[in-house]
């Protein structure tokens, strides 16, 4: 009886490399572009929330407006904060460690661990407008949206608990808006935290100088840190 042919490595290479192309580099490719068009949709929501924020809020002082910053960043001021809304241009798989792997979801379809992720940074809106380059941000939340528009958020209060079940969890516009909601209420609840003195005690000959337009002393927002009594929640 005649032998086959042992298949040449080199053609078993190249095929796998086909099937890698063909649907692990084709899914990721698609997830990217859907979240551009997620992305663009969640600009527009807050676009609207922001307006109808405006009906009510007349006083021209409080910050309510939208910045965009490219196809891939906006920044909504409100109040004295302002969100940076980033849209980030890879696509990353859930960890084998992540325990989500071992939900029925992920366990049926591995294609359903990949996601395309949104971030959101909260500064305070002078850190900005002001170009005070020492003054910190923090990461608000990251929100993850996989090929089926299931999703989950990691992120500060309510919203790292609220969205944290993707086998449920499918994105909407009614989703999106809520997501915007209480991402400006998470913000809105925490004021400028003052720095240890000890940080204050020294300035620089030219910081004397500056110190009528812009004092360079690192500002940040007191984010992580709340008394019960503070919060406000939006469900």
């Amino acid at each position: 009886m005649k032998k086959k042919a042992a298949t040449n490595p080199l053609d078993a290479n190249r095929q796998q490399l086909i099937d890698l192309l063909m649907h692990k580099s084709a899914l990721k490719q698609d997830i990217a572009d859907d979240l551009e068009l997620v992305f663009d949709d969640l600009r527009k929501l807050i676009e609207i929330e922001i307006n109808a924020l405006k009906e009510v809020i007349t006083d021209e002082r409080v910050r309510l407006f939208i910045k965009d910053r490219g196809d891939h960043e906006f920044h909504v001021y409100i109040g004295s904060d302002v969100l940076v809304f980033n849209l980030h241009h890879n696509v990353f798989r859930l960890p084998d460690s992540n325990p989500l792997w071992g939900t029925s979801y992920f366990k049926s379809q591995p294609n359903n661990g990949y996601f395309g992720t949104i971030h959101i940074y909260n500064f305070l809106a002078e850190s900005l407008q002001q170009n005070r380059l020492d003054d910190q941000g923090y990461l608000l939340a990251r929100i993850f949206v996989n090929h089926e528009r299931h999703f989950f958020i990691e992120g500060k209060g309510s919203l790292g608990y609220t969205f944290s079940d993707p086998q449920h969890m499918l994105l909407s516009a009614e989703m999106l808006q809520l997501i915007a909601q209480m991402s400006f209420a998470y913000a809105l609840q925490f004021d400028l935290y003052i720095p240890p003195f000890e940080l204050m005690d020294e300035v620089s000959v030219g910081q004397i100088y500056v110190m009528g337009e812009q004092l360079k002393l690192r500002t940040a927002k007191r984010l992580g840190f709340k008394m019960s009594k503070d919060e406000t929640e939006i469900s």
